[in-house]
């Protein structure tokens, strides 16, 4: 993917959504639905549309009406925007800022391992569209938070979490508790951008899982 990413150009929001939806709708029951960073933003879309069980996003993109996000990740971002070609093509983040913003819980040598062998580049669409959500009209990435619908959603978040931290991950989960459905958030200690593979993210899968199985609609 690094070597060769034009697979990835244009590709947004919607395209990943349709394609979920297509795998779940064949599925013969609906499935737990969990995703990390944008795909936590399209574990919220999908449970939108009414797809999954139950929905956990971890240390998630913001879909639209989260109007204030933290300084952190405005500067996080910043590279991304000043790529000019971004939104037509794709962008990874060098060394340097991903272990600033991604994975800044680990040493140095851990992560460069984990980014020579896991980081690969996104879609800039898709980085574009969840960041100018707020100012498109018909944003791809909106959701309806009072949906009552939907299946039961958790939120989680890291708290050392650069990019996308906690206090985001909160204002998501206040978003979404206008819902009646059952709408929690749990905070882990300590826990970077990373957190679904650093140290101790076995603790972090049990606490979904053991959640979404309790909690999901049969």
């Amino acid at each position: 993917m690094r070597r060769s990413s034009e697979s990835l150009n244009g590709i947004g929001a919607l395209e990943v959504v349709e394609h979920y939806a297509k795998i779940i709708r064949e599925l013969p029951a609906p499935p737990i639905i969990m995703g990390h960073s944008y795909g936590g933003l399209i574990t919220q879309m999908l449970l939108d549309r009414g797809l999954g069980s139950a929905g956990v996003a971890i240390d998630s993109v913001p879909p639209r009406g989260i109007w204030i996000l933290p300084l952190s990740t405005n500067l996080a971002l910043v590279p991304a925007f000043l790529k000019l070609d971004t939104f037509r093509t794709t962008f990874l983040f060098n060394f340097k800022q991903w272990w600033r913003v991604f994975a800044n819980t680990l040493p140095e040598n851990v992560a460069r391992e984990a980014y020579a062998t896991q980081a690969i580049p996104a879609s800039g669409r898709a980085i574009f569209q969840a960041a100018l959500a707020n100012v498109t009209p018909r944003a791809p990435t909106a959701v309806n938070f009072r949906n009552r619908k939907r299946a039961p959603l958790l939120v989680i978040g890291g708290s050392r979490d650069v990019i996308m931290p906690a206090a985001l991950s909160r204002k998501i989960y206040r978003k979404h508790s206008i819902s009646p459905i059952r709408t929690d958030y749990q905070e882990f200690s300590g826990r970077s951008h990373y957190i679904i593979a650093e140290p101790g993210w076995q603790e972090v899968a049990d606490y979904a899982l053991t959640w979404a199985e309790q909690h999901a609609h049969r």
